[in-house]
């Protein structure tokens, strides 16, 4: 798996991320805080990073406060097959 490590400053100061993600996911919750997945792109290629913000007006938390450098995943978007399982309509 490539990876890459972004600075905090340039991920924020530079991409403006998270705001510009091209894709951007809550992934979980805690009690604290609020966890997500993001992509973008840089330098043509597109990376997956995750960050998290506070989850109440009173938890001032924001993306990679605690995290000089932020290791990414370098991904691509593929299509995906998914299969549903559907409601007989009655004839």
């Amino acid at each position: 798996m490539a990876k890459k490590t972004f600075s905090r400053q340039y991920l924020k100061e530079e991409l403006d991320m998270p705001w510009a993600a091209l894709f951007d996911e809550i992934v979980d919750q805690s009690r604290w805080s609020i966890h997500h997945r993001c992509i973008f792109a840089d330098g043509g290629k597109f990376y997956e990073a995750y960050y998290s913000v506070g989850a109440t007006e009173s938890q001032f938390e924001s993306p990679w406060e605690y995290d000089e450098n932020v290791e990414c995943a370098e991904v691509v978007a593929k299509a995906v097959t998914v299969i549903k399982w559907m409601r007989v309509k009655d004839e």
